[in-house]
């Protein structure tokens, strides 16, 4: 196991509100392979990453896909809501 050291710029991501975290959860009619696509255009994740997230929300329910600001989660989940999955957006912490 590694540890990953983060840039100390990155804690002002949502400086001032928090981090925010954008959450999907699953249905009976969005494809797998179409959650996985839009997963990487909206969160720019890898296949492997997507495929991870999607099999989450699957078999779990929901699942977080994309932690940022507020803006970019906004837009992250606004893209993802274009094809029918339900994304929302809330604080990756309770303050």
């Amino acid at each position: 196991m590694s540890l990953v050291l983060l840039d100390p710029e990155l804690d002002d991501i949502g400086a001032g509100e928090g981090a925010w975290m954008v959450v999907i959860y699953n249905n009976d009619h969005t494809n797998m392979d179409d959650v996985m696509q839009i997963l990487m255009r909206a969160t720019h994740c890898d296949e492997e990453e997507a495929f991870i997230e999607m099999w989450e929300a699957h078999t779990f329910g929901k699942a977080p896909v994309h932690f940022a600001g507020r803006e970019e989660c906004d837009q992250a989940a606004a893209i993802i809501a274009s094809i029918g999955v339900r994304a929302e957006v809330m604080k990756e912490w309770n303050d």
